[in-house]
């Protein structure tokens, strides 16, 4: 076609004065001259316009760059009625400007359209009417599928153990009976608590003159859980009554160091709840070789508001049982405190609860692994003394902390607390002292006496001496202080230094007062002493006893807890006396003066 149309310009060109029918009979079929001569003249202009229209397309829109046969033919079989010109000619170029027009207005309107819709949905689905009948319709399901029997798939059968379902426990009423007392509420007393005393039948026997020594039948409410029933004794009366633990064997346990019964003894807060006795605030779990100060208890746990969620107890003094088990748990033997609305958590999840951790090791720290559940932390109260020690008790004893005494525990672990005795009645003693001055046992305060130029350290109920040493071990047997959360003084080398001891003898009261009677601990060192120390002699020399009187403390220290002061009174004879009381009160700053 384009070898044609060349040859009939060049004739053309040749042949300008031809006429116009010598032109048509001569043009290639098909040309521009022989398609004029086809058509009415009004529509040659036309024609032409389109045509150049269309090879201008060619160079416009890349096309005539290059020749291409094919391309070329395609072109001139373009029919002559075609409505849409080129891209890039003149007449396209109004259409194409009024189609991306109307294109970009349909897409704005698509858009609009679809965020009114967006914006009407939202608002229908988050409104409170439809939020309303939405719970209403899912509740009225849950209801109709759990009376048919049916478990839906996204509810745990009875089988699986899902975690609890926090906001349900939130949503659940706390003790009622503490909110109808709240307005009437009177201070705390052990009526209020309710004791869980986890014990072993083959140790009965022996434990429970351990637990004699601080129950108080008359004014105390609680129990002693045991894995069997013994017999009774005479005598017995005088102790919490016995109670069979539910049998545990239907939990799984595959911790292989441990023992499973630290499944029953975990269950003790929630079987005592249970037992659903009137007017108790706090369950409190021990052991059957734990002392308590029961007074300090009451002082400690009236800090707290009963009708809240509470842990409260402290951590092991081993650095190696805290790492072990947590920092932030509760150890069962030092005691624990549960208020009323934990332990009806506790209730409701506690079995289920246990059953997800078969690998922990005892009871406390599946206690801990249900309490965390439901994010109650561990409130911690340095009086509950877990006492994961063994030896002489001496110096753990003699320091300490600031902080009301609670309890302690494994007193059959270590040597008798006063020399000379056994450990039961060292136990008896103590208590002694105990229930004469709750408040102010085994707190500490420092004399100096300027005039014999002496330092006494005063452990109230105790013992008297210069300084506190370490004379004790770890559960496990390491003495290193790095192995203890405590703050540690290494015991003193020199004998020469060694601190002369003054352990409690008698206890009794001088009119509002304690009065204790302290007696020098003969040591096998002694005579040695006086030979490798000579010519400074050890101190005191011809004192065998001090007495120490202490002074009442105001029934609110325990809030705002301080040491203790002291002032010596030196006389002429035995005894020689000091008086330990509260500073700022009665004794004006621990430094005195001998006057």
């Amino acid at each position: 076609m384009h070898g044609r149309d060349l040859e009939y310009r060049k004739r053309k060109k040749g042949n300008q004065s031809d006429g116009e029918r010598e032109e048509t009979a001569t043009s290639p079929p098909g040309s521009l001259v022989a398609i004029e001569t086809l058509i009415q003249p009004k529509r040659k202009k036309k024609l032409k316009e389109y045509w150049f229209g269309r090879r201008s397309a060619e160079e416009t829109c890349g096309w005539g760059d290059a020749f291409n046969p094919h391309r070329h033919a395609l072109i001139h079989s373009i029919p002559l009625f075609i409505s849409s010109p080129p891209c890039s000619s003149p007449v396209a170029r109004p259409r194409l400007r009024r189609c991306r027009l109307s294109r970009f207005a349909t897409a704005l309107v698509a858009t609009t359209a679809l965020l009114v819709a967006s914006v009407a949905w939202l608002s229908l689905v988050f409104s409170p009417a439809t939020s309303r009948c939405w719970h209403l319709l899912r509740d009225w399901e849950d209801a109709h599928i759990w009376n048919r029997g049916y478990h839906h798939p996204h509810i745990p059968s009875e089988r699986e153990i899902w975690p609890p379902d926090h906001d349900e426990e939130i949503a659940q009423p706390r003790n009622r009976s503490l909110w109808e007392e709240r307005s009437r509420l009177d201070d705390l007393s052990l009526n209020h608590l309710m004791f869980g005393i986890a014990g072993s039948s083959q140790l009965w026997e022996r434990r429970k003159e351990l637990v004699r020594l601080w129950w108080k039948p008359s004014q105390m409410r609680g129990h002693v859980w045991l894995e069997e029933q013994v017999s009774p004794q005479q005598g017995d009366g005088s102790l919490p009554p016995i109670i069979v633990s539910e049998d545990s064997s239907r939990f799984r346990y595959t911790n292989p160091t441990g023992h499973p019964s630290g499944l029953r003894i975990s269950r003790i807060a929630m079987e005592s709840f249970r037992l659903s006795l009137p007017g108790v605030r706090w369950f409190i779990l021990g052991d059957d070789d734990t002392i308590f100060n029961v007074n300090n208890l009451l002082a400690v746990l009236s800090k707290y508001d009963p009708s809240e969620m509470l842990y409260v107890g402290n951590p092991s003094e081993s650095h190696s049982a805290n790492s072990y088990f947590s920092h932030n748990m509760a150890f069962g033997g030092g005691g624990i405190a549960i208020s009323y609305p934990l332990a009806q958590a506790l209730s409701r999840i506690h079995d289920d609860c246990i059953d997800r951790y078969p690998k922990l090791y005892g009871s406390d720290d599946r206690l801990h692994a249900c309490i965390t559940e439901l994010g109650v932390p561990l409130s911690k109260e340095p009086g509950f003394h877990q006492w994961d020690i063994k030896g002489d008790a001496h110096g753990i004893l003699s320091s300490h902390p600031i902080a009301p005494f609670v309890s302690i525990h494994h007193v059959e672990a270590v040597n008798p607390l006063y020399p000379g005795l056994s450990t039961l009645d060292s136990l008896k003693l103590f208590t002694e002292a105990m229930d004469l001055s709750p408040r102010s046992v085994l707190q500490r305060s420092i004399c100096y006496d300027h005039t014999h130029k002496l330092t006494f350290s005063i452990s109230l109920g105790y013992v008297v001496q210069v300084f506190p040493n370490l004379t004790f071990s770890a559960w496990n047997g390491i003495r290193h202080p790095s192995e203890f959360d405590l703050d540690i003084k290494l015991p003193v080398s020199s004998l020469c230094k060694k601190p002369i001891l003054f352990f409690l003898n008698e206890v009794g009261r001088e009119g509002n007062a304690t009065l204790g009677t302290y007696s020098r601990s003969l040591v096998k060192f002694d005579l040695k002493r006086k030979l490798l120390c000579f010519p400074s002699s050890p101190p005191l020399p011809n004192v065998e006893k001090i007495q120490v009187l202490g002074l009442p403390l105001s029934k609110n220290w325990h809030l705002a807890p301080r040491r203790l002061c002291c002032r010596a009174t030196p006389t002429t004879y035995e005894p020689f006396r000091l008086t330990v009381g509260q500073c700022g009160k009665i004794i004006l700053g621990s430094t005195i003066s001998s006057q």
